[in-house]
Formats: structure tokens, sequence, C-alpha cells
């Protein structure tokens, strides 16, 4: 469906470029932002080995346990019904941490993995546990301290300080998070009546 309304709007300019005389414009305007995408995308290319590389290093060591027992008392109050020691609730800390240090691309293998583990312990197959529910809103809502993408993206358009976002993504992050949690609970709340 997108696919088709990207068509209608490519279809739509070109053809109003036609008729007002600027299809030159359009064409250098194109070819511009191919370039300027093709530099954005090395720039988070690297950013992105980077990143993957320390969630690996991460996953491979000890420092998982310690970033699990760091998240530990938020998990317990989130995912009250989860076992501690279960794979589930492994690869939703390692999705969290990734989320934290803003690095969603990384995240999203651990988010797969997390939703597999938890559909082997959902009791109704044919819908979502709860614990499902809550853990894809918390991955939707994504709290974030180190907002990696952002900066990278900011940083290739010559941003003059690409780390001046932070404490409105500080902001913003955690009452997100705050909002999506209250309103995924009040939601299973209503679902279980």
């Amino acid at each position: 469906m997108i696919n088709k309304i990207w068509c209608f709007f490519i279809i739509i300019s070109v053809i109003f470029s036609c008729i007002n005389g600027n299809l030159e414009d359009v064409n250098e305007s194109v070819f511009s932002s191919i370039n300027d995408t093709t530099k954005m995308v090395i720039n988070l290319f690297g950013s992105m080995c980077f990143w993957c590389g320390i969630i690996k290093i991460i996953s491979e060591t000890s420092l998982q346990e310690k970033l699990k027992k760091i998240i530990a008392p938020l998990n317990q109050r989130i995912f009250k019904n989860l076992n501690q020691e279960s794979k589930a609730y492994e690869q939703i800390t390692v999705n969290m941490v990734t989320n934290m240090l803003g690095i969603g691309n990384a995240a999203t293998p651990a988010g797969l993995k997390a939703v597999e583990e938890l559909e082997k312990v959902n009791p109704s197959k044919d819908e979502l546990s709860d614990e499902m529910i809550l853990f894809i809103a918390i991955n939707t809502a994504s709290l974030q301290i180190i907002p990696t993408n952002v900066m990278a993206i900011r940083n290739s358009l010559n941003s003059q300080n690409p780390s001046g976002i932070m404490i409105a993504v500080w902001f913003s992050s955690v009452m997100t998070f705050i909002a999506i949690i209250f309103l995924t609970k009040l939601y299973l709340k209503l679902r279980r009546k």
C-alpha cells in the first residue's frame, strides 16, 4: 500500500513539474538527494557496525549479566509473571539495553527472539499473552539514553552539535515509556474483564 502511495506522489510531482516547467529542478533534486542519502547511509553503516559489535561483545561476556541486574528492578515490576531465569527474560533485557543505547536495528534480533520465547510459554497459542503485548509496546516506545542513530544522522548532516538533543530525547523517551506502560497495563486490565 505504501509503495502505491509513494508512486502516486512521484507521478503527481512529475506531472506538476512538467506543467510548471520545473522538470529540471526535480531532476536535480532527485540526484542530489541520492548523493546525500548515500553519504548518510555510509555514516550510519559505520555507526551500526560499531554498536552491533558492542552488543555482540556484551552478549558474549558477563557484562550481559551485570546489565540484567541493573535493569532487573524495572523488569521485575513490568514483567511480574515472567521467570527471570528464562530465555525470554534474557532476550527482553538485551532488547531493552540496545534500545537504551539508541540502536533499534541491533535490538530487532533480540526482540524477535524474545517474542519467540514468550510464545513458547504462552498458554493460549491463538492470542498474544499479556507479557507479549507489554513487551511489544515497550519495544515500540524504546526508552533511550543514548540516541546513537539520531546523533549519527545529525553528524552526517554536518550538525554543529549532534548530541545537543540529549535532554529532549531523555524527557520524551521517559514520558513515552511511562505512558506506554500505563496505557498497556490499563488495556490488559480491561481485556481481562
